[in-house]
């Protein structure tokens, strides 16, 4: 819960809608915490299905000029909003750490990589050109890219303005108009975003942004004049956005949670995997979806090097301290997201596990500063089937356990029904392709634990994990 003072003053976010900031068809608002200190920093708009009309009639009635424009006179605009990024990330960083509690490096981190895609769309004239071919005497054949229409992106929390760029910069060069749908949770960012993008030159009605819950999400989807949808947050609503969108024949590209795992041979680099492990499991408070969450130690547990490996992961972030300064760890985003993780750490102390180090103690500090901190915790369990070593806890919390095979190995990290990235640790290149060909993951990292595919590789991942139909904002013909 927010405490009652704002630090800094109070923000409202409304709706941005046909290039007019708008207050919601309804007088209600959410309040927005700081949860590094849980001070009411704003209020967010909490809209109707009124407002998501509104919006989707604006992107509407924009996409008849936007969509005859030509790629490059689009690209041209992105270009100069890629610039207003550049030149604002620092407010944008200070944003994202007010109200998402990253540190602030990391929160650079975010708009760096959030502005790498845009320069990606950037270069679209020259990526969607389309073929054109004379294959016989009287046939010739064309494939070509056309703008679908109204495209509505969902996003989470966790990387403010990260994720929003995975779907607006490229929706928009092609040739679509953008709803946008913020986490209610982390606003402020992308409303100052919106701004960057008025300035940059799109017309009104390009870009919109509807704030609100779940209410806005199911209109926004079920609305008629809706072309496709993009969805991040977790597996069982990916899974809801997903059939929905089936129902109503709507192309969606629907991104859920995951359990990741990092496997370390005896042969690693202690200092270096250790050192890796680390930031892959506690980096950004744990709260990514390519986190590593589980640790699987191969060979002789009460071997010199593996009892080494694991008290450096320990000794490493034990040294972590709480704080949004660089080379700190930030907290958690809400109340709710910290008692879940603390349900986890103590579901599997009492079903045997060993808390190596205990990241509780961050909550006891601050109980009465205020803020929603857990620092990093380190489990050794006893049992393969814990539930923290199957289900994403989404905070900093990893989970070690011994296996005396490769094998077993691969059947634990094979068994998860969903999962993002999967990483091997070893000074063998031959053990390395061992395990490469044999994880399930889709991103799969050889000494890197956060194996993320850098433009123009795509995201991928396996099985539960994706529910996508066409991973497109354009019609091929």
């Amino acid at each position: 819960m927010c405490k009652p003072k704002a630090e800094p003053p109070l923000v409202t976010v409304d709706n941005y809608i046909d290039g007019t900031v708008v207050p919601p068809s309804t007088p209600q608002y959410l309040p927005v915490c700081n949860p590094a200190s849980s001070a009411n920093i704003g209020r967010v708009a909490l809209s109707s299905s009124q407002d998501v009309d509104r919006a989707v009639e604006a992107a509407s009635k924009a996409f008849e000029s936007w969509s005859t424009r030509t790629v490059k006179s689009r690209a041209a605009i992105m270009l100069k909003f890629h610039s207003l990024v550049r030149q604002n990330s620092h407010e944008l960083a200070e944003l994202i750490v007010a109200e998402n509690g990253k540190n602030y490096t990391e929160a650079l981190a975010d708009v760096a990589k959030g502005n790498e895609t845009v320069e990606y769309a950037c270069s679209l004239p020259q990526l969607m050109q389309g073929r054109i071919d004379r294959v016989s005497g009287a046939v010739t054949c064309q494939d070509r890219r056309d703008p679908l229409g109204v495209v509505v992106s969902i996003v989470p929390f966790n990387f403010p303005f990260m994720v929003p760029m995975w779907t607006l910069p490229i929706a928009l060069v092609t040739g679509n108009t953008v709803v946008l749908k913020p986490s209610e949770k982390v606003p402020l960012t992308m409303f100052r975003v919106i701004g960057l993008l008025e300035e940059a030159g799109f017309p009104p009605g390009v870009v919109n942004m509807v704030q609100g819950t779940r209410t806005v999400c199911e209109a926004l989807i079920d609305h008629p004049a809706v072309k496709a949808v993009t969805f991040v947050g977790s597996s069982p609503i990916a899974r809801i956005v997903k059939e929905r969108c089936n129902a109503l024949n709507k192309r969606c590209t629907a991104l859920g949670g995951a359990k990741n795992h990092l496997i370390a041979l005896p042969d690693c680099d202690i200092e270096d995997t250790s050192s890796d492990v680390v930031v892959s499991y506690a980096g950004c408070a744990g709260q990514r979806c390519m986190a590593a969450s589980v640790l699987l130690l191969v060979g002789d547990p009460d071997g010199e090097r593996q009892k080494k490996l694991l008290a450096r992961v320990i000794e490493k972030a034990a040294a972590i301290e709480a704080g949004t300064e660089p080379k700190k760890m930030g907290p958690v985003i809400d109340d709710a997201s910290q008692s879940k993780i603390l349900k986890y750490i103590a579901q599997s102390e009492q079903n045997g596990a060993k808390v190596l180090l205990d990241g509780r103690t961050w909550t006891k500090e601050n109980s009465l500063k205020g803020g929603n901190w857990i620092g990093p915790t380190v489990l050794l369990h006893s049992s393969s089937d814990d539930k923290t070593m199957k289900e994403e806890v989404f905070g900093p919390v990893l989970s070690v356990y011994h296996v005396a095979t490769w094998q077993e190995a691969i059947a634990i990290e094979n068994r998860i029904p969903f999962g993002n990235a999967a990483a091997i640790y070893t000074s063998n290149g031959g053990h390395a392709e061992w395990f490469v060909k044999r994880v399930r993951a889709a991103m799969l990292g050889v000494n890197i634990g956060i194996p993320v595919p850098r433009e123009p590789f795509s995201k991928h991942a396996f099985h539960m994990k994706i529910y996508s139909q066409t991973v497109s904002a354009a019609r091929q013909l």
